[in-house]
This record gives C-alpha cells, structure tokens and sequence, in this order.
C-alpha cells in the first residue's frame, strides 16, 4: 500500500499545475465596486459624430476613465440616450483592455451598459489577478458588486502553494 501511495504522490503534483477547463466560473474582478454615475471621460486621437443617430465615434488610441476603472481599445462607439440625458452605452474593439484595481482583461470587444452596470467582454477574454490568469470567450462583469462570470471553455493553471 505504502508503494502506491509513493508512486501516486508524483501524479498528484503533476495534477496541481496542470490546466483547468470548464464551461463556466464566477470571479471577483476590481479591487472596490465601481459607482456607474460617476462622469466617463473619453481622450483619442479622432472623433466621429453622428446627430442623426445619436452616436459618436473615437478612433485611435481611445482611452476611457470612469473612477477607477480605465479601458483602452482601438474603436469606441458611444451610443447616447434617445433623450439626449448621456451616455447609454460604450461598444469597444481592437485590442480592448479594462484595468479595475490590480485586475485586468483583455479581449477583442467589450460592450459597457451603463444603466445595467455591466460590462461584457468577448472573444478571447484574458484576465489576470496577480500571478493567477483565467482565460474564456466571454466574462460579463457586474460593476455594482465588483463580480464576474467567465464562460465558454474557461482555462486556468493553478500554482501549488498559491491563494488561488
């Protein structure tokens, strides 16, 4: 019995490091909840409006602020309330990345609902905690409750003797 628990103990660590796949995981993401009604401050080398319907359009090294939250992308299309009362919603391509605190993602679109407070990120979405990485199709972050869910074939490698 003793050699089977000797021979097993050296798959038992291979298996520590190895990567995890699932369709699904929930995660915390940003160091503090984001207040949605503070002001969205937009900088970028171009701008495009569109009066008739009520978008405008930043190309070029866009970066967005909104407390401490940033995100960067290549394209923003700011789409404004029908009322003219803001902004509804901010739709982001090219090489979209969202930093929260000490977290931070990156994928190839994200669309940010700011009445709902969430933002979704799609296609081949990489989110790094510290040394801990998670990688899925898509991650919808809640921005009230600082929360997130991964979902289509989620990966991560888990280190032994990490928090993970």
């Amino acid at each position: 019995m003793r050699h089977l628990f000797i021979l097993m103990l050296p798959l038992f660590f291979a298996l520590q490091a190895a990567p995890v796949s699932a369709q699904s995981a929930n995660v915390a993401f940003g160091a503090l909840e984001q207040d949605t009604s503070q002001p969205v401050e937009v900088t970028a080398d171009n701008l495009s409006v569109d009066n008739a319907t009520g978008t405008a359009v930043f190309t070029g090294n866009v970066l967005i602020s909104q407390g401490e939250m940033t995100l960067s992308a290549g394209k923003v299309e700011v789409v404004y309330r029908a009322s003219d009362q803001g902004i509804a919603k901010l739709e982001a391509t090219g090489g979209v990345v969202l930093v929260a605190g000490e977290d931070a993602a990156e994928s190839q679109r994200a669309d940010y609902d700011i009445d709902a407070g969430t933002l979704v990120m799609r296609g081949d979405v990489l989110m790094t905690q510290g040394p801990s990485a998670l990688s899925a199709q898509e991650m919808t972050v809640n921005l009230n409750d600082g929360t997130a869910q991964m979902s289509g074939g989620v990966k991560t490698i888990l280190q032994p003797g990490s928090d993970n």
